[in-house]
């Protein structure tokens, strides 16, 4: 069961296994590959895998007999991969991981002014010159005219999110330390605190855990990384469930909170709002006796212009409106257009 799982991972650290998500929940795994932009599977985005064969390569789909099976060890997070692979993916792609401590002080910063005062979750100390924190054990309160409402919809995004740990701190990605969920300091685990405070039904719990989860967004490049991410949100998910009910969730509440994931935590270029790579040249033929083809680069690409690229933009959910194609709630937008209406 994915409870004896979860309690599991809560005493050797870090690890999920793509082998117990397959085995125990068939659906979880391919909703968290799922790409809705390109109606395939996110890729692999990085060279590092090229030895396993073509499969691997760089856009490559990530497909569940990849990663499953004997191939269920060969994701893993940052801090079990070797110093020359983690050396190479930082000097390539600028992949270095913030310390839990960090991210801690910096998500305070922004609890700070949503509630006006400080201290809500927890106090950030300097001992023997190691950073760390004391949580607030005390029930959280709520400024006036705030709930806990309010602060589950309030829309969160990391960008760049490697294994997201501004997002959920299961463990500290620089470490590999497990952090118990009472102490966890990601923006998710916030909300997901609150929650377990404010809500002793089930029922009630659940939409309220799909309504923060609806609302906490995050975005990156590399396929592993991104499925890291997705799966610790997951895992995150049902630990609290087991923390607040002593049992695991359905079924299909999993499956619904994966989809929501797939959505929210998606695949991108952050620099052009595209799926990585897809910008090209585009030729044309030109109307003359010899058939001439013209070539053009990527004008958004050649300009620095984050709405003129040629790429494949990347799409997102917003949950708050229906999609008008479906009448069913969350409509599909492309990202860059948010960057476009706040810049306008």
């Amino acid at each position: 069961m994915l409870e004896n799982y979860t309690q599991e991972s809560m005493q050797i650290g870090i690890d999920i296994l793509e082998n117990e998500i397959l085995e125990q929940y068939p659906d979880v795994l391919p909703n968290l590959l799922r790409d809705h932009t390109t109606q395939k599977n996110i890729f692999w985005a990085t060279d590092n895998y090229n030895h396993l064969g073509s499969q691997y390569n760089f856009n490559s789909e990530i497909l569940p007999e990849l990663i499953t099976g004997e191939n269920g060890n060969i994701i893993m997070p940052r801090v079990h991969k070797d110093k020359i692979l983690q050396q190479a993916r930082s000097k390539e792609m600028a992949e270095v991981f913030t310390p839990s401590w960090i991210c801690n002080a910096q998500n305070n910063l922004i609890d700070n002014a949503w509630f006006g005062r400080e201290g809500v979750f927890n106090i950030e100390l300097i001992d023997s010159e190691k950073f760390r924190w004391t949580t607030n054990v005390e029930k959280i309160t709520f400024p006036e005219g705030k709930t806990y409402k309010n602060y589950i919809k309030d829309t969160r995004l990391e960008m760049a999110c490697g294994e997201a740990p501004y997002i959920t701190s299961r463990y500290d990605s620089t470490t590999g330390d497990f952090i118990p969920i009472e102490n966890r300091i990601g923006l998710l685990d916030r909300k997901l605190r609150v929650i377990n405070e404010n809500v002793d039904d089930s029922g009630e719990w659940l939409e309220a855990a799909q309504t923060a989860y609806k609302n906490t967004y995050a975005f990156e490049w590399q396929g592993d990384s991104l499925l890291l991410a997705r799966e610790a949100m997951l895992i995150t998910f049902i630990e609290n469930y087991i923390y607040k009910f002593n049992k695991e969730p359905l079924l299909k509440s999993i499956d619904f909170i994966a989809y929501i994931i797939s959505w929210n935590v998606w695949q991108m270029d952050g620099l052009k709002a595209v799926i990585p790579n897809s910008c090209g040249i585009n030729e044309t033929n030109v109307l003359d006796i010899f058939g001439t083809l013209e070539s053009k680069e990527c004008e958004g690409c050649k300009i620095s212009k984050i709405d003129k690229h040629n790429g494949i933009y990347s799409l997102i959910k917003d949950w708050s409106n229906k999609d008008f194609e479906t009448g069913r709630n969350g409509r599909k937008i492309r990202f860059v257009d948010l960057i476009k209406s706040k810049k306008a």
